[in-house]
């Protein structure tokens, strides 16, 4: 097992991607923080874990909060010892706004969970990871934070956000033991549109033309996939970089 007896911590594993993730983490060996902010949704994810002989814990998160991420990691720790890897996958989704249509409370909003939730997280689990000299750090940022035609300018701009606190936690740390990447997935089977609330139609029209090229949508599963290659030391090499996922819509 590529985990055995590693404390990992999921945000955003409900559902999709990060339910994936903490699934086949589990299945590696790995004990397993359940972390989103639909509680009833995470025991569903521990239970599957635990059905399967697993390991796990849900913990409720809102991710805007420092508190909350707090308390996540303090859990953890009280838990089960330590962290020895943080997945930062929670995010939201835009309405596929333009800059001039952007409302200060969205932006706000779509930065607290997508790319300030990122940082908490990390600041807090570095001291962690410094002391053991080791640790894993990934960030599930997206298609959308290399490209720009993948949805609205927040959204955009948060992904972007993280893809540059990626590389350069990964640059700073990594005389520490400490490997920090992320994951960009293309388009995936989810329900990160249940986030999205009032389409902006012009939006929607310009992104179209980069949606019109994806060659298909993926599946969590196959996120998973990537994100246990860089949670073990099958990616010991790897650090401060993005692996994007995306059945090459990005070749195009």
């Amino acid at each position: 097992m590529k985990l055995k007896d590693k404390v990992a911590i999921v945000t955003g594993a409900a559902s999709g991607m990060g339910k994936q993730i903490a699934v086949l983490y589990a299945k590696e060996g790995a004990k397993v923080v359940v972390s989103d902010l639909n509680l009833d949704g995470a025991h569903a994810t521990v239970a599957e874990i635990q059905s399967n002989g697993g390991v796990a814990l849900a913990i409720k998160t809102n991710v805007a909060l420092e508190e909350d991420i707090q308390q996540l990691i303090d859990t953890t720790v009280r838990t089960y010892g330590t962290v020895d890897i943080l997945v930062n996958n929670a995010g939201i989704m835009d309405n596929f706004e333009p800059a001039a249509d952007i409302e200060d409370s969205n932006w706000e909003r779509i930065f607290a969970i997508n790319t300030t939730s990122v940082m908490r997280s990390t600041r807090k689990v570095i001291p962690i990871f410094i002391e053991k000299q080791q640790g894993v750090i990934i960030n599930v940022a997206s298609a959308g934070g290399l490209y720009g035609a993948r949805a609205g300018a927040a959204y955009t701009a948060s992904k972007h956000a993280v893809v540059g606190f990626t590389k350069n936690t990964g640059f700073m740390y990594a005389e520490k033991g400490i490997r920090c990447n992320a994951i960009a997935p293309g388009g995936v089977e989810t329900n990160i549109g249940s986030s999205m609330t009032k389409i902006n139609q012009f939006g929607a029209s310009r992104q179209q033309l980069g949606m019109a090229i994806n060659p298909r949508t993926g599946k969590p599963e196959e996120i998973a996939k990537v994100a246990l290659f860089l949670a073990s030391d099958d990616s010991s090499f790897v650090n401060g970089t993005v692996i994007t996922a995306d059945a090459g819509w990005s070749a195009y």
